[in-house]
């Protein structure tokens, strides 16, 4: 049985195991995975003895850019990114490095809340790890405008102009921002803190903006709930974990899992 899991420390609140052993099921795949709580100051020995025998890995906070680093090779999108949360053990023994983490947000943007991004009006809050692993996949759909808001202009502007190349993307103080968007996506950590990022509510157009929230909980967002407060549609990150997850699934085993039982299902969970 092909042995695969997720990296993190912590690592018990990841609901990966959950997802990936759905994914099996549903898709007849004989693996096994497990949650791994890598040591903080050892990750890549940690790491390299679980692929002695590991076929596959998924990686979580606070190894991303580690991750980076261990892989024999990257994906461009993971080059581009700094982070992987993918490895994949290659015949020839070597790891490959991925980032599904933008793949997963576009795909539950498209497929799962019908969003054309395509010529729209796109805002992206936060300059981090997490904003910049969503980017190039973002900028592939061709928005109209991108444009990435952080409490630190400086940071907005460093990432703007490394990706500057695959699209219309430039950078705003939250102070500076003008206009309404047709979609704002929310890649800080505010909402773990129960927090919002200083956004004003002319930014929204009620009934026309699409806000999405990358955290999610069992309760609204204090970003979901500011944005439906002023009439916009909004959407929590849940699905973007399950895309990622799918995606990361399809790498290892050649085949495309169903994202939206699984994702029921943990919604189903998550509101009981």
């Amino acid at each position: 049985m092909d042995r695969y899991g997720v990296f993190g420390n912590p690592i018990g609140h990841s609901k990966s195991p959950q997802i990936h052993r759905l994914f099996a099921e549903q898709t007849g795949q004989s693996l096994s995975y497990e949650p791994l709580l890598a040591p903080l100051e050892d990750f890549a020995g940690f790491a390299r003895r679980f692929f002695v025998d590991g076929r596959g890995a998924n990686v979580t906070v606070p190894f991303k850019e580690e991750a980076w680093r261990l892989a024999d090779q990257l994906t461009e999108r993971a080059r581009r990114a700094g982070a992987v949360n993918t490895l994949h053990k290659l015949d020839d023994g070597t790891l490959l490095g991925d980032n599904t983490d933008g793949l997963g947000l576009v795909r539950d943007l498209l497929d799962n809340a019908g969003v054309v991004l395509q010529g729209k009006r796109v805002l992206l809050l936060g300059a981090g790890g997490a904003v910049r692993g969503v980017l190039e996949p973002l900028l592939a759909q061709r928005p109209g405008a991108l444009v990435i808001a952080n409490r630190t202009l400086a940071k907005a502007e460093r990432l703007a102009a490394e990706f500057a190349e695959l699209g219309t993307v430039s950078a705003s103080a939250f102070e500076q921002l003008e206009g309404r968007f047709d979609v704002i996506v929310n890649g800080t950590s505010a909402s773990l803190a129960g927090e919002l990022p200083p956004l004003a509510d002319a930014l929204i157009e009620a009934g026309e903006s699409f806000c999405y929230d990358m955290m999610y909980g069992a309760e609204p967002t204090p970003f979901c709930a500011w944005a439906a407060a002023r009439g916009a549609t909004v959407r929590d990150g849940l699905g973007m974990l399950v895309e990622q997850a799918a995606a990361a699934f399809e790498l290892w085993r050649g085949v495309r899992p169903e994202s939206a039982p699984v994702l029921a299902e943990l919604r189903h969970q998550l509101k009981g």
